[in-house]
């Protein structure tokens, strides 16, 4: 390759094609019955044989179609490379299957997760649900869609009609900790919904189905595609006091929403805890 920049539509293209190939083989392995089960960071927080195998396939792809970008995945961290060889600066951050406890127990919610990084900023990223298909895809600077509708974030300025969805840790003391946040915030807002997914619920909101989002423990490979189809829908999406959003919190909200939800999430030392 010869350095160039590559386009964001450029690098959509392939994450989109490669997502695709990699929730059909999640979806199909799912059907075959599920395997080759282990633990990660607690007894709770499971991987499977098909974690590994999508991420292999995928790894793959993108290896063929761009041999000289970096790849970071959830389940072999960089995959082989350590960094972008070919003078462009990309990166892939690939999930190749979010919602694994979803997936464990046959729940209809889980999905590949793929973000195009350049030279440290996401350009691309598409998330795609690999029961249903649903597909939501954005291009920084172009907008975020799903089947070929442009997404307009929820327009509610009142925080107390506000639904809002989050998700819960693995680590017992940490579930303790944002089950207390959870239970303090839910007088001031409409309430709360829990799919288990983190790129889907950053979707959801992108898309107006929920009003908003937040999470504590969120790695990149679970914010980097949803978090930019969030953006482009017209979320503000970032964590507590301008600290960027990472794995002390993710808040993803319209602007009219966001800093009473922040404001609450600060008092409620929402990114404290284990």
């Amino acid at each position: 390759m010869d350095g160039t920049r590559p386009a964001g539509d450029e690098l959509l293209k392939i994450a989109v094609e490669v997502a695709r190939q990699a929730a059909e083989t999640a979806r199909r392995m799912r059907a075959d019955g599920v395997s080759g089960v282990t633990t990660k960071s607690t007894a709770t927080d499971v991987v499977t044989a098909a974690d590994r195998a999508v991420e292999r396939e995928a790894v793959a792809t993108l290896r063929a179609a761009r041999p000289g970008d970096a790849v970071l995945g959830e389940e072999y961290g960089g995959a082989d490379g350590t960094g972008p060889t070919g003078g462009a600066g990309v990166r892939w951050i690939l999930d190749p299957i979010d919602g694994t406890v979803n997936y464990l127990y046959g729940l209809p919610h889980y999905a590949v997760s793929l973000a195009a990084e350049v030279d440290g900023e996401v350009v691309a990223g598409v998330v795609r649900n690999a029961v249903t298909g649903d597909e939501w895809t954005a291009i920084r600077g172009g907008g975020a869609y799903r089947a070929g509708q442009r997404l307009r974030s929820s327009t509610e300025t009142d925080l107390g009609k506000a639904l809002v969805a989050t998700g819960f840790g693995y680590d017992p003391a940490r579930r303790a900790h944002q089950a207390g946040v959870l239970a303090e915030l839910i007088p001031h807002i409409r309430d709360i919904r829990r799919f288990g997914v983190a790129s889907i619920d950053l979707c959801l909101a992108a898309e107006g189905s929920v009003d908003a989002y937040y999470e504590k423990g969120l790695n990149l490979w679970d914010h980097a595609a949803g978090g930019l189809i969030a953006t482009e829908s017209g979320l503000l999406v970032d964590g507590l006091a301008g600290a960027g959003p990472g794995p002390d919190l993710v808040i993803a909200a319209p602007p009219a929403l966001f800093g009473p939800l922040h404001d609450h999430l600060d008092r409620l030392d929402a990114a404290g805890g284990p």
